[in-house]
């Protein structure tokens, strides 16, 4: 047993947050030796196979230590390492653990097989793609099998570090073809399967999502790494530079780690403080945005972390009891105020709790003993309204509502005049108003979900087109404006596809079916038939069921295995939901788009909001329909005036496809009708400057025909003109009432006398205009028909 200072032995994930002391297992693969002077050495034979963590403090920003309220011990075992010392061998990377793995990666690579050299003896590092390439995609199946996708992000951004920093080994060490890296999860998948069978389920999209990210960044690798070359040569002092890396990062793709990686391979260091420099800035913005929204853009922080949590604990707050943000417009009285906080750092403990607090306080919360108001969760936004002071006749305007732990603090700022006290009694009044939207989207949020499976899943599979795809909610978001759902899916679902699942959402409206809420044992939830759960996500025991059915919860649990009940909505939920579908009047989807590789986004709008998009929907169909009788310059006209109007509306995302459809073929016609009109025009103005050479002596005609600014039509008339007359050169002025501009146009017989560029520039001198050409044909646009007259008669001099 060997003591160690806290270097060693103090464990801690980060800057900031939970930490403590720890004591580990360490083993000595040679063994019959003293090796007590070999631990923590990093040395390869005294290794450590386990560590036990005591979390027992969180480490604040100032570096301090503050005792958790809740402390526990985190213990984790080496299974690699273990694995290497059971089959004694050298390396985790020698097991067979990764064994398989390097042997498919030499078969889709060709490079030669693995060696398990490290250091100067990996000419070329080999072995080290090697031994990167397999664990990183061990990471990243099981990862992406667990609900995470690659992003720009978060433990999205992540993954795509480190599925790029494989790529890029396997492409520039080991001459992989692109899309080689995903055609290991199957190896993974058959090596681990056995024990985590949830990797077997979601192969096909783990293989799809790792594909179209390593495709997306096989675009711009070959051009990235020339550029690091060349950004490498240009390095002085042995420092890559930091704008150099941002630049990579930026326009590359290139995570910051990746570019260091490579920098270290050829003797180079990064200038890291210039990188975060560059990242500060939009690293800064998010965090202000975050800090306005959780103070209410006080500047204080309002946050209760463990130090506050801690504190409340320990003056015996009770949890807040938020049954009653079930309820329905009628206040709650009887509350009491149990804790008021002014803010971290607000006080001299800088922990923020007060006795008493007024509106000169700005910005402050409070914490009762029961709650009417729905605290931010689950993707369902906050309640807003006022806390009543009936003691102290004061009013807190709640602005914000958050969930830390157990407690839900009410943020806001209080009323000229008035105080509060903790021990208040006071009244909670919600804005039921506000909230009503609200319930209405996160209702047919639930409604959405059931489509999307309906019309996706469920029904090719009553056709023998059944898909292997998986059909998983990713995320959503509930306000008073709209719902924005996000789920796992590898295409973009099409319009027919969305007009479908619009109709289901509108026909369970129709059906006015009552939402039904219960408690329930989560294992005996689980088994309702169609039930949709969040993949990977923690639920309570006993867990809230929301049903959207014409049964209540308890008949659907005496047979919960029924094939009927996959008919309805069935999820767990703690959000505040309608009493029945009907309430929620109307659904309209607004957009449909991909957010990440495998991740697809639909926002949709419910109540008077979607009623009012219906009928401006129905209102542009009108429109369309009726300008299907215009023809020609007016249909051309109405074309572009609908094209805007539909863009720009407010309606279904499948009326808008429905109806741009209907005005590309508009457009079509359009297109003919301007080419049958050039045609007639081109023969009329050839008519015309033909019989005007026929009348005029000289090499040079002159004259003004107005066919507006087509250049297309300039250079038909020119061509047919020149056709039939070989000697003259000609000049045409054309005028666009429309845009105010005009163009001058000339064509000359080859090898005449008479220059065509320095003819149009001599007669549009001084006007600004824009052109150019050769000595056979030029033209000139000149902005002010004002100037016509002048050209014309420069033109003839």
């Amino acid at each position: 047993v060997l003591p160690f200072d806290a270097k060693d032995n103090f464990w801690e994930m980060g800057a900031t947050g939970p930490c403590g002391p720890c004591t580990e297992i360490h083993y000595d693969r040679i063994g019959g030796r003293d090796a007590s002077k070999l631990v923590n050495a990093d040395l390869p034979d005294v290794i450590e196979i386990w560590n036990n963590v005591f979390i027992q403090f969180n480490r604040e920003a100032d570096r301090s230590l503050r005792p958790l309220p809740a402390q526990h011990i985190d213990t984790g075992m080496g299974l690699e390492r273990l694995v290497s010392i059971l089959q004694n061998v050298d390396s985790n990377y020698d097991t067979d653990v990764f064994l398989p793995i390097f042997a498919k990666i030499q078969e889709l690579t060709g490079a030669p097989p693995y060696t398990g050299k490290v250091g100067a003896e990996d000419v070329g590092f080999k072995d080290m793609a090697y031994r990167v390439v397999a664990d990183h995609i061990r990471t990243l199946t099981f990862a992406i099998s667990d609900g995470a996708v690659p992003s720009n992000d978060g433990r999205g951004y992540v993954l795509r570090r480190v599925l790029r920093r494989a790529v890029r080994y396997g492409r520039q060490n080991l001459g992989a073809e692109l899309g080689f890296f995903c055609k290991l999860v199957p190896t993974v998948v058959e090596l681990m399967s056995g024990t985590f069978p949830e990797i077997a389920q979601r192969q096909e999209q783990v293989t799809a999502i790792i594909k179209d990210e390593e495709e997306s960044f096989g675009r711009t690798l070959d051009k990235g790494l020339a550029k690091f070359k060349e950004m490498a040569k240009k390095s002085q002092g042995g420092v890559f530079s930091g704008e150099d890396a941002h630049f990579l990062y930026t326009s590359m793709g290139f995570p910051v780690d990746l570019t260091e990686l490579m920098a270290e391979e050829v003797s180079l260091n990064i200038d890291k403080e210039g990188f975060e420099a560059k990242m500060k800035q939009e690293q800064e913005l998010s965090a202000a945005a975050h800090q306005a929204k959780m103070s209410g853009s006080s500047g204080k922080d309002m946050r209760l972390v463990a130090e506050q949590t801690a504190a409340l604990v320990g003056k015996g707050v009770e949890p807040t009891n938020d049954e009653p943000k079930y309820n329905w417009d009628a206040d709650l009285e009887g509350c009491t105020a149990k804790a008021l906080f002014i803010g971290r750092n607000e006080t001299e403990d800088k922990i923020g709790f007060v006795d008493s607090m007024s509106s000169e306080n700005g910005t402050v919360g409070i914490i009762l003993d029961k709650t009417a108001f729905y605290g931010e969760s689950g993707g369902q936004v906050f309640d807003t309204g006022a806390i009543l002071s009936s003691s102290g006749g004061a009013t807190l305007n709640v602005e914000n509502v958050q969930v830390y732990g157990q407690f839900v603090l009410h943020v806001g700022t209080i009323a000229e005049g008035g105080t509060f006290t903790v021990g208040d009694s006071c009244v909670c009044k919600v804005d039921y108003d506000r909230r009503r939207p609200i319930a209405s989207n996160h209702t047919m949020t639930h409604i959405l979900n059931y489509a999307l499976k309906k019309v996706l899943v469920d029904r090719p599979a009553t056709t023998g087109k059944e898909t292997t795809a998986l059909l998983d909610q990713k995320g959503s978001l509930v306000d008073e404006q709209k719902l924005r759902f996000d789920f796992s899916w590898n295409a973009p679902v099409d319009t027919k596809q969305l007009k479908a699942i619009e109709a289901v959402c509108q026909d369970q409206i129709q059906q006015a079916l009552p939402v039904q809420v219960e408690l329930a044992k989560t294992d005996d939830a689980r088994q309702i038939n169609g039930l949709r759960a969040v993949f990977g996500e923690a639920y309570p025991d006993p867990v809230r069921v929301v049903g959207i059915a014409p049964v209540t919860i308890s008949t659907i649990l005496e047979n919960p295995s029924d094939e009927k009940w996959k008919e309805y909505s069935m999820e767990f939920c703690g959000g505040t939901h309608l009493s029945n579908t009907k309430e929620a009047e109307a659904l309209v989807l607004l957009s449909e788009e991909g957010i990440a590789k495998g991740i697809r986004r639909i926002v949709a709008i419910t109540k008077a909001d979607a009623k009012k998009a219906l009928e401006e929907g129905a209102a542009l169909q009108k429109q369309v329909e009726d300008a299907g009788s215009l023809k020609g310059d007016e249909l051309e006209a109405k074309v572009k005036q609908l094209t805007v109007s539909v863009n720009g509306g407010k309606i279904s995302t499948v009326t808008k496809a429905e109806l741009r459809e209907v005005l590309q073929d508009y457009s079509k016609k359009v297109v003919a009708y301007k080419k049958e009109k050039a045609a007639a025009q081109t023969g009329e103005i050839v008519a015309k400057l033909v019989k005007l050479a026929e009348t005029t002596e000289g090499d040079k005609i002159i004259c003004r025909h107005d066919f507006g600014v087509d250049g297309k039509v300039a250079k038909a008339v020119t061509t047919a003109f020149r056709k039939q007359v070989k000697d003259k050169a000609v000049m045409i002025v054309s005028a666009d009432e429309g845009s105010n501009r005009f163009m001058v146009v000339a064509n000359a017989p080859k090898n005449g006398d008479v220059d065509c560029k320095a003819w149009v520039a001599a007669a549009t001198e001084g006007t600004g205009g824009k052109g150019g050409g050769k000595q056979d044909a030029a033209q000139s646009t000149v902005e002010g028909l004002s100037l016509i007259d002048s050209v014309l008669e420069k033109a003839s001099q």
